[in-house]
């Protein structure tokens, strides 16, 4: 955050932020425009790198909506039922399509489509890492093995 409470959200900010994601671990990074977790709403810059690893989840206790807006890139956003099946998958960034509001208690999860994309997320604070998401138990967990097979089988079902 800037000193005058203000930032701009230009090319050189979504450069940063995915080299970042370029360089992090995971395949993905955050900046923040809101000061902290205890902040409401939340809204933030998701950078993405294909193969990164979003795992299906919702957010229902508490409950809470999230939206997406792609920026830069192309996202897939699969919306799944409670086995798993996915039953809708939208691609933001491709064909007019923008963004995206999931209401709350919707398994969701997304793909980055494209070499790199980055959304505008805003969705309800605080975060608290305990009751955030809760994470499907029809998916794999980050850094278990199948993840990258998960994902190869979401992206073809974006592409088909």
């Amino acid at each position: 955050m800037s000193d005058s409470g203000i930032q701009l959200l230009d090319q050189a900010l979504i450069d940063r932020t995915l080299d970042r994601a370029r360089c992090a671990p995971r395949g993905r990074t955050n900046h923040n425009f809101h000061p902290s977790d205890l902040a409401n709403p939340h809204r933030f810059l998701n950078a993405l790198v294909r193969g990164t690893y979003c795992p299906p989840h919702r957010h229902a206790d508490p409950p809470k909506s999230e939206t997406f807006l792609v920026l830069q890139g192309e996202v897939a956003v699969f919306l799944f039922d409670d086995t798993g099946t996915v039953k809708a998958r939208h691609i933001l960034g491709r064909d007019g399509v923008l963004g995206i509001d999931i209401a709350a208690g919707h398994w969701h999860c997304i793909a980055a489509l494209s070499e790199t994309a980055v959304c505008f997320e805003v969705k309800p604070g605080p975060w608290d890492p305990s009751s955030d998401k809760q994470l499907a138990s029809f998916a794999p967990r980050e850094g278990e093995a199948g993840v990258a097979a998960y994902v190869e089988r979401l992206v073809a079902i974006a592409r088909a």
